[in-house]
Parts: structure tokens; C-alpha cells; sequence
């Protein structure tokens, strides 16, 4: 891995399809409270067109932030237990994000969406966040790996021909 880390302010990054951003974000840094880690893992998930996507039938309480503006945090639960790390993506209206499966922090490797929540403490109170804006919650970009893998996503029965999963290796 190499490069300088600008943390991302510009609105128009996230407001691009979220194959696109979700492949551009593997390799970023995130930035919560005192943790800091790199994403080595992400899988995009679009609106109408995307059966495995929370916002396939429509706006819901729980799906509400992936039609709102790029750049906003979506944070739900998965088998009452685990809460999920979503940024949007494209523009308002048109429902689509980018959950975060990996994070690399300097002591530890964290895989699977529940486990990075768990450690950083991310729970329904950054439902919301800008990250543009926020002081303790950000992004920066600029490290890339040599090789990013597109996969598959995994976890789900609908849409698996997808190759949306994309794994950072150095």
C-alpha cells in the first residue's frame, strides 16, 4: 500500500454509482472517535434494480437514508444483534450504499460488517452522520492497494451473479 490520505469533503464523491465508489473506497482510511483503520473490504447495494438491496421495494423507517443525500451514514441491524456500517451513495432519491465488511486497524484485522461495529462501538446513534461534515467520523482517501479482487457478495440469497464485493490485497 501507498499514497497521502485527503480526507473526503466533496459530496460529489459519494455521488457517483456505488459499484464505483464502493471499489474507490477499499483501500480509504476511516476515521471514528480515537480508532482509525483501513477498508479492505466493501460490497455496493443499489435501489429498484438491486433485489438484495434494502431499498429494492421502496422507502422505508428503517431504509430512509439510503434516499437521502451521498455521503451519509445508513446503520441497521442484521439478527438483532449485529448493527452494519452503510455510506450513501448516488444522489437523493435514487437509494443506494456501501457497506464496510472490512477494516484493517493497526493491531487487528476486522472481517464481517458486525464485528467492525462491535469494535468501534457504531450502533442506530450515527444513523445519519454526515461524514463530510463530522468532526469524529470521516474518510479519507488516498492509500491503494496493489491488487483489488471483485467478487460475488456474500451473505445473500437474491442477485448473487453481482460482482459487487470488492477485497482489497497488497
Amino acid at each position: 500500500m501507498n499514497g497521502s490520505f485527503n480526507r473526503i469533503t466533496d459530496p460529489s464523491f459519494f455521488g457517483r454509482h456505488a459499484v464505483q465508489v464502493a471499489e474507490e473506497l477499499v483501500g480509504s482510511m476511516l476515521f471514528f472517535r480515537h480508532f482509525c483503520g483501513i477498508i479492505t473490504e466493501t460490497e455496493a447495494y443499489r435501489g429498484k434494480d438491486d433485489p438484495a438491496s434494502h431499498a429494492y421495494r421502496g422507502i422505508t423507517d428503517r431504509n430512509r437514508a439510503m434516499f437521502g443525500p451521498p455521503g451519509y451514514i445508513y446503520v441497521y441491524m442484521i439478527y438483532g444483534m449485529h448493527y452494519c456500517l452503510n455510506i450513501v451513495t448516488e444522489e437523493e432519491g435514487a437509494p443506494s450504499a456501501v457497506l464496510i465488511r472490512g477494516l484493517k486497524l493497526i493491531d487487528l484485522h476486522l472481517k464481517g460488517p458486525g464485528k467492525i461495529c462491535k469494535h468501534l462501538g457504531i450502533t442506530k446513534h450515527e444513523y445519519g452522520i454526515n461524514l463530510l461534515q463530522h468532526e469524529h467520523f470521516y474518510l479519507t482517501q488516498g492509500t491503494n492497494f496493489r491488487r483489488i479482487i471483485k467478487t460475488p457478495r456474500i451473505g445473500i440469497s437474491k442477485a448473487t451473479d453481482k460482482l459487487w464485493r470488492f477485497v482489497g490485497h497488497e
